[in-house]
Order: structure tokens, then sequence, then C-alpha cells
């Protein structure tokens, strides 16, 4: 089955799981629970600066840091990076034991800890080989919203309904808790492809 990133590369979906028939993005609540909680994570991540960048120019410098091109990790504990960043987060995951926050909620603090002890990747080192050449190209995630908050208006027309929009706030304690009944990690999750969450292992 195909994959695609929505975005940002590093997440990885189904297409059946986010698209219908059409090519048109399914409604958030057709979306499985682990894809819909990150498509509605990536509409707050898609163009935030590089995490990295941010951590060495602060918000005092914010136009010098890139922008985020790629993702690693679970919501609300992602690392976003720029392409020129990205070996680092690799190399600190598969050779400074990076690897045994897989799935936690301090993937985020441990990496960037590292990185502020000045861990960087050794010059040359390669990171991931994307299939996506052109990030710009990417699916946008505001597209899922807009869906669902389309097909709202013309199903509950004349209804005294929630704004579809408000999604955006506070809607990751709403998917978390849609997610209960699930292990935390999502690895038991068949739509979850933890081996594109994270890099590979060489």
């Amino acid at each position: 089955m195909n994959k695609v990133s929505i975005g940002l590369r590093g997440w990885r979906f189904d297409e059946s799981a986010v698209f219908a028939s059409d090519g048109s993005f399914l409604p958030l609540d057709e979306m499985p629970a682990d894809t819909r909680r990150r498509v509605n994570r990536l509409t707050a991540l898609v163009n935030r600066p590089c995490g990295a960048c941010w951590l060495e120019h602060g918000d005092e410098e914010v136009e010098r840091c890139n922008t985020a091109r790629v993702v690693y990790g679970e919501p609300m504990a992602e690392v976003v990076l720029c392409d020129d960043h990205e070996p680092d987060f690799v190399y600190w995951f598969n050779e400074a034991g990076g690897s045994r926050y897989r799935g936690g909620d301090d993937l985020d603090d441990a990496f960037y800890e590292w990185f502020l002890e000045n861990g960087r990747a050794p010059d040359g080192y390669a990171g991931v080989t994307h299939v996506d050449s052109d990030p710009d190209a990417l699916p946008d995630p505001e597209a899922a919203l807009d869906a669902t908050r389309d097909d709202a208006e013309s199903e509950e027309s004349g209804k005294d309904v929630d704004d579809k929009g408000d999604i955006r706030e506070g809607s990751d304690s709403d998917a978390e808790s849609e997610l209960d009944d699930n292990d935390g990690d999502g690895s038991d999750d068949p739509e979850l492809d933890l081996s594109r969450e994270y890099p590979r292992s060489r």
C-alpha cells in the first residue's frame, strides 16, 4: 500500500487512511484515530521554525531559523527539523543512544538537551534519503480540516453545532482522549508504520 507524507516529511500515512477514492481528504472523523491525531497535529507544525535552529538563535533572531521540513516522534513530543539539522537527529537516534526514547513522551527534550550540549552529527554524515524531493509539493494538512468543516456545514446546516475551526485549539488533548484504549505509543496499531516515524537503523 502506498504511503504519503502530509505537510512535513517523516510521518507517513497509508493513502487509503487519509484520501478518498477521488483524491480528496477524508473527513477527520473517518480517519483511524492515530492518523487523525497526527494530521491534526501537523496543522500546528507546518511552517514552524526548525527546533534546532531555534535553540541556536532563539526568539530574538527567529528570522534566521530555517523552516521545519521533517518531523519525528510522537504527537506533542515530536522533533521538527530543517534539512540541515535532520542529520544531527538521525545520528543521535541511531548512534548516540536516542533510540531508547522511541515512542516516549520525552524524545524531544532528550534530543534538544543533547543538541544544546554541542551534540552534532560528524561532518559528512548522510542522514536519511527521502523519496520526496520537493517539500512544498506535499499535501497541506489544513485541507483535511477544510474538508471536515465543509462536510459539517453541509450536513449540519440549520443546527447549533460547534465551529469545526476550533479543532486547532486543544485538539491534541481531544485526540489523546480518543486513544485512551491504545497502548500509548501505537506500537500495536497496524496503521502506524513505526519504521518511518523514526530513522531506520543502518
